[in-house]
């Protein structure tokens, strides 16, 4: 069963594609039929960053079509989107999984907010940076007199032989 689609996140990553692809596209029709082709996703991913994408079917028969979306997907990873992040042409193009589309689009707008070259609309949160932190010699001395509650307190508390369902896989 395909996860729940939300209206409002749809509307909001399609406001996002509109903003950056720089021409009106019909935000009615929803994410899935004006996007399909892939036509309007390269145009935006060449406004990102240009020169990504050189050729972009325009017309022709599916096959043509769906390749724009591999076009699409290989372009937003070298933008810096996760791998996990990127929705599969099917995903797409038969409709399977509209949610992992919408889920690209935050992703692609979370990335292009740490760039220094991108000015455009806000979309989601921003990714964290990183945050190095200093600590003098005294306060580690001091951090090494603390008693964790790992070293025996928590007695008789174990995981020992739990097992929920299938491991989270982690891809790198």
């Amino acid at each position: 069963m395909p996860p729940k689609r939300d209206p409002a996140l749809e509307t909001q990553a399609l406001e996002w594609v509109q903003h950056n692809y720089g021409k009106p596209i019909d935000l009615k029709s929803g994410i899935e039929n004006v996007l399909k082709d892939g036509i309007i996703l390269c145009d935006m991913m060449n406004n990102l960053m240009p020169g990504c994408i050189k050729k972009i079917d325009r017309k022709g028969g599916g096959f043509a079509l769906m390749q724009n979306l591999g076009r699409f997907q290989d372009a937003a990873k070298k933008y810096g989107v996760p791998a996990e992040e990127v929705f599969q042409t099917v995903d797409l193009w038969e409709k399977k999984n509209i949610c992992q589309v919408t889920l690209c689009i935050h992703a692609l707008a979370r990335v292009a907010q740490t760039r220094d070259d991108y000015k455009g609309m806000i979309l989601g949160p921003k990714m964290a940076e990183k945050q190095e932190r200093e600590f003098t010699e005294e306060q580690l001395r001091e951090g090494r007199n603390v008693i964790s509650l790992q070293y025996g307190s928590n007695e008789g508390a174990s995981q020992a032989g739990l097992n929920m369902g299938k491991p989270r896989s982690i891809m790198d």
